[in-house]
C-alpha cells in the first residue's frame, strides 16, 4: 500500500494543568496531599512511583500553586554550601525529580536549609525513599520523618481515559472496541499510552487507514 507523505504539524506538547489530571484509585491520596500543601507535617513530601504514573503532571500541578522550581536530584552533584544556601534563598519550594539520584550529603544540606527558611521540598522517584540505600543516618531519620506516598501503575479505566483524551486532542476516532484492546495488551503507563495514540495518528495517516482494530495490532506490534 502506498504511504502518504506525513508532516511534523507541531502538535501541542502535553500541558500539566490541574484540570487535565486524571484522578484514579491509583493516585488519589498523592493527589490529595498535592491539594493539602502547605499544611504538610514536615518539610518535605515524597511521591514514588514508576514511569508514567503522574508524577511529573503532580509535581508540575505543585510547582505552579507553590512558585516552585524543578531540579534533578543529579543537579546537586558538586554544589557546596554556598551554592544550596544560595539556591533556598531563591525558591519557597523546590521540586527535586529523580530525588533518589541526588547526592546524600547535599540533599541533606538542601533539607536543613529549606526547613530553616520555613520552605518545601516535594521529592519524586521511583520508589519510596524508606526502600533507598542511604548511608548518612541523619538523611535517613529526616526522610522517614516525611510523608511518602506511593502511586500504582494506572488502572484499566485510567489507561482508556488517557487514550481517550490523546485521540480527542488529536482530533481522532477509534473504532468500537479499539480502546478496550489497546488497554488489553499496552503496556501499563500513561506515557506508553500516549505513544501508542502518537504511533496510531501517524499510521493512520500515512497508509490511509482508520484507527480499528487490525491497525491497532500492527502498531502494539511495531512498538514491541
Amino acid at each position: 500500500m502506498a504511504r502518504q507523505l506525513t508532516l511534523d504539524l507541531g502538535l501541542p506538547a502535553p500541558t500539566y494543568a490541574r484540570r487535565d489530571f486524571m484522578v484514579a484509585p491509583g493516585n488519589r491520596e498523592a493527589l490529595a496531599w498535592i491539594d493539602r500543601w502547605p499544611d504538610w507535617p514536615a518539610p518535605a513530601l515524597a511521591l514514588a512511583g514508576p514511569p508514567g504514573c503522574g508524577k511529573t503532571h503532580l509535581a508540575h500541578i505543585w510547582a505552579e500553586r507553590s512558585g516552585a522550581v524543578i531540579h534533578n536530584g543529579t543537579s546537586l552533584e558538586g554544589k557546596d554550601i554556598a551554592e544550596l544556601s544560595e539556591l533556598a534563598a531563591a525558591w519557597p519550594a523546590i521540586v527535586m525529580d529523580d530525588a533518589e539520584r541526588a547526592p546524600e550529603r547535599g540533599l541533606l544540606h538542601l533539607y536543613n536549609l529549606m526547613r530553616e527558611r520555613q520552605g518545601q521540598l516535594l521529592l519524586t522517584s521511583g520508589s519510596p525513599p524508606a526502600r533507598w540505600r542511604i548511608a548518612l543516618p541523619d538523611l535517613a531519620s529526616r526522610l522517614r520523618a516525611a510523608p511518602a506516598v506511593e502511586i500504582a501503575p494506572p488502572d484499566d479505566e485510567l489507561l482508556g481515559s488517557i487514550i481517550l483524551k490523546q485521540l480527542a486532542d488529536r482530533q481522532l476516532h477509534a473504532g468500537a472496541g479499539v480502546v478496550h484492546y489497546l488497554v488489553s495488551h499496552m503496556e501499563r503507563s500513561g506515557e506508553a499510552a500516549r505513544r501508542l495514540v502518537a504511533a496510531l495518528d501517524h499510521r493512520a495517516l500515512a497508509e490511509r487507514r482508520e484507527i480499528d482494530r487490525r491497525l491497532a495490532a500492527d502498531v502494539l506490534a511495531e512498538l514491541s
